[in-house]
């Protein structure tokens, strides 16, 4: 029996590693990942689950007041539901990013389903906000090796992840909030949350009240909001353009 236990312990590092590599927001088992800028007097500040009619239209008043320009992951069906808010979202001078059609959890979908997705995702940006995004945020942080080719299919060149996670979607992440952002520093990716991936209008008003309290603040330490499109995000090795082989892509179409 014993003979048993290295090809056990084998099989369960592998698979640890795996869960580890598909759910870490700083792997890159599965592909490259962006997890900070690269200067260290930057924030990025990033939104998930929106637009959210409820709540973006006031976030982007407080973010134009404090001078904080931020990246938007939204959600295809809410961006289809709301486009006048996602073109404000462009006009004002943020970022918008992809998180996928209906945030599915990408795990152990095909090629081909991810990147009908992401392309869904795409086509409602392009058709309210009149841009195609190059970054993409998988739902819930979990990829898996399927996806880099998804991406390739998608227009889509750099997967977000993040270095701070506010998880304010939670009742006590909104509670703790205002402490979490205490740890912000420069470099840091920031994930907060103006929507909610299962509904349009749910309440995220302790998020304002955490930013309308600490972006002055970052502010007096000499820290500046960029979107991910800035320079000083798309600079360096975190950022290299995902390249997939054309017979690779030809392989995935068969799932």
């Amino acid at each position: 029996m014993t003979a048993w236990f290295p090809i056990a312990a084998g099989v369960s590092g592998a698979a640890g590693l795996l869960s580890w590599g598909a759910v870490h927001p700083a792997s890159h088992l599965f592909g490259p990942t962006i997890t900070r800028t690269n200067a260290i007097d930057c924030i990025a500040l990033t939104f998930d689950d929106g637009p959210n009619p409820a709540i973006t239209p006031r976030l982007l008043d407080l973010l134009e007041r404090e001078h904080a320009p931020a990246t938007f992951f939204v959600i295809g069906r809410w961006v289809r539901a709301c486009p006048g808010i996602v073109g404000e979202i462009a006009a004002r001078g943020h970022g918008l990013a992809n998180h996928t059609d209906t945030h599915a959890n990408l795990t152990f979908l095909s090629t081909r389903r991810i990147a009908r997705e992401l392309l869904a995702c795409q086509d409602a940006i392009d058709g309210a906000a009149g841009r195609r995004p190059r970054f993409m945020r998988p739902p819930f942080g979990y990829r898996g090796p399927q996806l880099r080719a998804a991406l390739a299919r998608s227009g889509l060149s750099h997967v977000v992840t993040w270095s701070v996670m506010g998880r304010d979607w939670t009742a006590r992440g909104a509670r703790d909030l205002r402490n979490v952002l205490q740890r912000v520093t420069g470099g840091d990716i920031v994930v907060l949350h103006d929507g909610y991936h299962g509904s349009l209008g749910v309440d995220r008003t302790t998020t304002l009240d955490a930013l309308a309290y600490w972006l002055p603040r970052w502010r007096d330490r000499g820290l500046r909001c960029v979107t991910l499109d800035a320079s000083c995000c798309v600079a360096g090795a975190e950022c290299e353009l995902l390249t997939i082989e054309h017979q690779q892509n030809s392989q995935q179409d068969h799932e």
